[in-house]
């Protein structure tokens, strides 16, 4: 009996090994057909029940992630915030209220809607705002200079209002938040966006789409825009002050990850980090925070990535395959799988995945993309079959080819691992 245990042991690790073998051989020859000849390329594909490496191609290298990188910024909001977001402090002095920004992105955004700062203030007779309690800059380093009126360059502050863009619908008439610039907004013939350093924002009267226009954030916009919802109650107080130490909540937590991951938001991510450095110290820095997690909760990483900001607009940011299946594997080591994959967004469904890598009969990738000029890459969670949760990075960098074509090669991987593991 025990020789014939001792065979079937055997025979069964003769099986594994072939089937990893055929594996490795199969997605080698994907990943090394002429399509990929003039492209970097890391794929790095990793089974969390059996602890084992898959697949590794590259995996080591450093790339340029784009938005992947808010997959670093979601583990570090799952790590250091609470299960609702810290929207403020605040101290009372008899009829006055003081509040010192902590970065809550979500105050009268125009997607969650958050008042919880206006409700509060509504209730005394004057208001002091502590807004220079902030060292980043307004932009990332490295980030476009000419985007700076572009929907996705919202600027980084200590108190955001609004999600620091004016909001612009035309159906039946143009529509503005905040109703500040309702009257204010240049309606043109063929141009919109603003100027580059000031307030002045145009729209084009046969646009029907909705746009954003990031403004300039400065003290002078946050008191003239709190004085219009709350006439002559609101000054600016300097940080140097007595500070505020009571805190004020606003949304659900998951629901700031889960926007930001669905629809690839980078102001969300910038202001995750601001909000996240606010448990370090009452001076926001994300550049601090982001120092906080790769020498802590991720000094074990094998690349330590080159990482410069939270939304992965930057094209200093440098991470390696393996790092982001480390991360990803901490994550589903830590959080529940239906939570967990609630945050991402999920092939054939939701998110920037919505019309590729759609499953059968149910979905299979729960994944984040991430695309800058002439660079696509994916990485997050694939569902085998067999049942297995595979861990995966696949990292396209330097194409000159569409990007739908680089996801149909992708796809095609993708599937045989489903179909196949």
């Amino acid at each position: 009996m025990l020789k014939k245990g001792i065979f079937c042991v055997i025979s069964l690790l003769i099986l594994a090994s072939c089937q990893t073998a055929k594996l490795k051989r199969t997605i080698t020859k994907k990943v090394q057909t002429d399509f990929y000849n003039n492209q970097f390329t890391g794929v790095y594909i990793y089974d969390i029940k059996a602890d084992k490496t898959v697949y590794n191609y590259n995996g080591e290298k450093y790339f340029t992630p784009a938005s992947n990188t808010k997959i670093f910024t979601l583990f570090t909001g799952l790590t250091m915030l609470s299960d609702s977001i810290s929207a403020f402090k605040y101290a009372i002095n008899k009829d006055t209220l003081t509040i010192q920004g902590t970065g809550d992105p979500s105050f009268l955004h125009n997607y969650f809607k958050d008042s919880t700062a206006l409700k509060m203030a509504e209730k005394y007779a004057k208001v002091n705002l502590i807004i220079d309690n902030i060292q980043d800059k307004r932009f990332g380093p490295g980030w476009a200079w000419e985007d700076f009126d572009s929907y996705f360059s919202a600027e980084r502050s200590a108190f955001p209002m609004y999600g620091n863009v004016v909001t612009v619908q035309n159906e039946d008439s143009v529509m503005v938040q905040p109703s500040y610039y309702q009257q204010k907004i240049k309606i043109t013939d063929n141009f919109y966006g603003r100027k580059e350093f000031s307030n002045d924002f145009y729209f084009r009267k046969d646009r029907t789409s909705e746009t954003e226009i990031p403004m300039l954030i400065d003290s002078t916009l946050i008191v003239n825009l709190w004085n219009h919802i709350l006439p002559n109650k609101v000054t600016i107080q300097p940080s140097t002050e007595n500070k505020p130490t009571q805190v004020a909540y606003s949304i659900h937590s998951d629901s700031l990850y889960k926007r930001m991951m669905e629809v690839s938001d980078n102001f969300l991510a910038e202001q995750i980090l601001v909000l996240a450095s606010s448990k370090l110290s009452d001076t926001l820095s994300s550049s601090d925070i982001r120092k906080h997690i790769l020498e802590n909760q991720l000094k074990d990483l094998k690349q330590p990535p080159r990482w410069v900001d939270g939304s992965g607009l930057s094209r200093y940011n440098l991470f390696s395959p393996q790092s982001f299946v480390q991360v990803l594997t901490k994550l589903y080591k830590t959080i529940p799988q239906d939570r967990l994959f609630n945050l991402f967004p999920v092939g054939g469904k939701f998110g920037t995945i919505k019309n590729w890598y759609a499953g059968k009969d149910k979905p299979y990738v729960f994944a984040k993309t991430g695309t800058v000029g002439n660079n696509h890459n994916v990485s997050g969670y694939l569902l085998t079959n067999s049942g297995k949760v595979l861990v995966f990075s696949f990292m396209n960098n330097h194409f000159k080819k569409t990007n739908d074509e680089v996801r149909t090669q992708m796809q095609q991987t993708f599937e045989w691992l489903r179909d196949h593991y």
